[in-house]
């Protein structure tokens, strides 16, 4: 019995020090999505610097952009969907909503 002990002392060991390593913490990276303009939105684009306008008719989107800086959150960005590829992506392609 005392070599079952053992063993299971080792396996929880085991599973402890794989959790550390997988668990290592990464810095948040600026990101960008691609969402449909709603209702009641009042953004402004940071490019052109015109609001991001909900027009029911028409199914506008926009680039929704999450600014880090060293890891740290520090403000939302929003773009009119033509003005992010004018801006040459700033935050890289945007990724579609699933």
């Amino acid at each position: 019995m005392a070599s079952n002990s053992s063993t299971a002392t080792t396996k929880t060991a085991s599973a402890k020090n794989s959790k550390k390593a997988t668990a290592t913490k990464t810095k948040p990276t600026s990101r960008a999505v691609v969402r449909l303009i709603e209702a009641g939105s009042m953004v402004d684009c940071i490019h052109c610097d015109t609001q991001v306008k909900f027009r029911a008719r028409q199914r506008d989107q926009q680039v929704i952009c999450n600014v880090y800086d060293k890891g740290v959150w520090k403000r939302v960005e929003h773009y009119h969907l033509d003005c992010y590829t004018e801006a040459d992506k700033p935050y890289g392609k945007p990724a579609e909503k699933a």
